[in-house]
């Protein structure tokens, strides 16, 4: 299957890539349960896009029932305890900051609870338009590699030019010699290793081309162990769901 452009005519702006993102997303995530992850892992896929915040936890109103009602009006039954509502001081200081656009495929053990081991980032416009939003994704994808955490980023956007695996390299400050050449699209895979006397960062690069296929790359979960995750197929998948051109020839494979 073709790598497309999913950033100018002729699919877009007629066809989001947003919606292409999540597709794809979830078609990695459906790949990993079904086929790849061993028993007590699963896939589940995170989608947070645009300047707003959203909380994994939250207080629901789910509205009062007739007995807390009669209660509250002095009709008997037993009594409710309401918290009271409070807010803080007026704060001292605000500072700016960035929420990195998030379109992510996390893999979690339920192994003493449910632990994310991996996550497969699907890098966004919002990612590499400015200084402060590369630095933004660059420090997520350094807080999940320096907690163990297996790393696979993945770059089609083709309307905007950076290179955010160049931004992780200068964040980590590891030398340029970790850089990989800035010359497009690209895909890479990255391994902490964690032993006594033996911490690094595992890294496969590799480059991808409109027209071309996507490849195969290890994706680290705990314990050392690699599955082999090729892009490829959950993006033929995204692309027959959305109902974009598949060539005959890739459709027939």
């Amino acid at each position: 299957m073709p790598l497309l452009d999913h950033f100018n005519p002729p699919l877009y702006p007629v066809r989001r890539w947003e919606s292409f993102h999540g597709q794809w997303a979830s078609a990695i995530a459906t790949s990993l349960n079904q086929a790849l992850l061993p028993k007590d892992y699963f896939a589940e896929i995170q989608v947070h896009v645009g300047s707003r915040v959203e909380v994994d936890i939250a207080t629901m109103n789910q509205g009062r029932s007739a007995d807390e009602e009669q209660s509250e009006n002095g009709g008997g039954g037993v009594a409710t305890v309401r918290a009271r509502p409070w807010s803080p001081s007026v704060a001292a200081m605000s500072m700016l900051a960035i929420y990195p656009d998030s379109i992510e495929v996390r893999v979690y053990t339920t192994e003493g609870g449910a632990t994310v081991v991996a996550a497969v980032e699907l890098i966004s416009p919002g990612n590499k338009d400015r200084a402060e939003s590369r630095r933004g994704f660059a420090a997520k994808c350094a807080t999940y590699i320096q907690q163990g955490i297996g790393l696979i980023i993945v770059d089609v956007v083709t309307a905007r030019h950076a290179n955010l695996h160049n931004e992780l390299v200068e964040l980590l400050d590891v030398g340029e010699k970790f850089m990989i050449v800035d010359e497009g699209l690209y895909a890479v895979a990255y391994r902490p290793i964690r032993r006594p006397n033996d911490e690094r960062i595992d890294v496969w690069p590799a480059a991808l081309s409109l027209g071309k296929p996507l490849p195969l790359l290890p994706l680290a979960l705990d314990k050392a162990r690699c599955i082999p995750l090729d892009l490829e197929a959950p993006y033929m998948e995204a692309c027959q769901r959305s109902r974009l051109p598949v060539p005959a020839a890739a459709a027939a494979s």
